[in-house]
């Protein structure tokens, strides 16, 4: 069964830090860019940040750019988002995505 499953969002206060983290199983990872898109709260999908099949190229959004870092180990067919200095407004769901595959999200929640 083809299959993401992020994990590591949580509650956390605002200047806090939070790694998420998206375990895929299923497919070839190593051969699919892989990204990170969060839904606010009555919002739309929002792409934070993507990187290449074998890492080396990655993107941000640019609210993301410099707090937040993404990387990925193929050996674990892990992926990973690493978030600093987070803020009230990243407050979402965030959703791994391999094509036209999709996690479940994992909630994070950015609030004193």
């Amino acid at each position: 069964e083809v299959q993401l499953v992020e994990s590591g969002g949580g509650l956390v206060q605002p200047g806090g830090s939070l790694r998420l983290s998206c375990a895929a199983s299923g497919f070839i990872f190593k051969r699919y860019a892989m990204s990170w898109v969060r839904q606010a709260p009555g919002k739309g999908l929002e792409w934070v940040s993507s990187v290449t099949d074998e890492g080396g190229n990655t993107a941000y959004e640019d609210s993301a750019e410099g707090r937040f870092t993404i990387s990925r180990d193929n050996a674990k067919n892990t992926v990973y988002l690493q978030m600093n200095s987070l803020k009230p407004e990243d407050t979402a769901v965030y959703y791994c995505n391999a094509g036209p595959v999709w996690g479940q999200g994992t909630m994070v929640t950015v609030s004193s």
